[in-house]
């Protein structure tokens, strides 16, 4: 049985939760108590030597990081339909996974923690890079239904789960048409699930 080491609250565990459901996977999730700071034990620590959440144990595999594990999940359990292997079709959707981790992690996530946990942040900082990367998804996605190949790909479950949290973070999509309605195409998807704030 795969074990997913999980956070409700974490929108980088449920971009796997939400491939997992997709791909129609069972798997049992583990939940890591993050303010304790279970993610920081020796036992975890050998998961994870960075202390994060989620990791993927399938069998012998242990992978941490969402995007890593989107990668994992889509070359192992649905060959061609998730990531290309074409070396152009490939890269566009790769990324998208460094937008996730890095852009929407710097404005977004960060905006996200200073509202929802308190976390300290240069808020002003994090609230103008979260609407830079909204006015530039926004204006990528004109005339397009998803972000790359014209279906979905682990490039929108990479970039979904915060973006659609944007609430979360004090931060309104009136300006945003093209990304609200893109969060709405994947909240239909076959197997989608949701998560608190979605």
């Amino acid at each position: 049985m795969r074990k997913l080491y999980d956070f409700t609250l974490s929108g980088n565990c449920h971009k796997v939760r939400l491939m997992l459901s997709i791909l129609n996977l069972e798997y049992e999730s583990i939940l890591v108590h993050l303010r304790e700071f279970e993610q920081k034990s020796p036992e975890y620590l050998k998961l994870n030597p960075l202390g994060q959440v989620p990791v993927l144990v399938d069998g012998d595999t242990v992978i941490r990081d969402a995007q890593a594990i989107l990668v994992y999940l889509a070359r192992h359990y649905s060959k061609e339909d998730w990531l290309p292997t074409e070396a152009e079709a490939m890269s566009k959707v790769m990324q998208w996974l460094f937008t996730a981790a890095c852009d929407i992690q710097q404005g977004i996530v960060a905006t996200r923690a200073y509202h929802l946990f308190g976390r300290q942040v240069d808020i002003e900082l994090a609230t103008q890079k979260a609407h830079d990367t909204l006015k530039s998804i926004n204006e990528h996605l004109v005339g397009k239904q998803w972000l790359e190949l014209e279906r979905p790909s682990i490039a929108d479950i990479a970039c979904f789960p915060y973006i659609g949290l944007v609430g979360d973070a004090k931060i309104s999509l009136l300006d945003y048409p093209n990304v609200a309605a893109w969060i709405e195409r994947v909240k239909q998807l076959p197997g989608y699930v949701g998560m608190p704030g979605l």
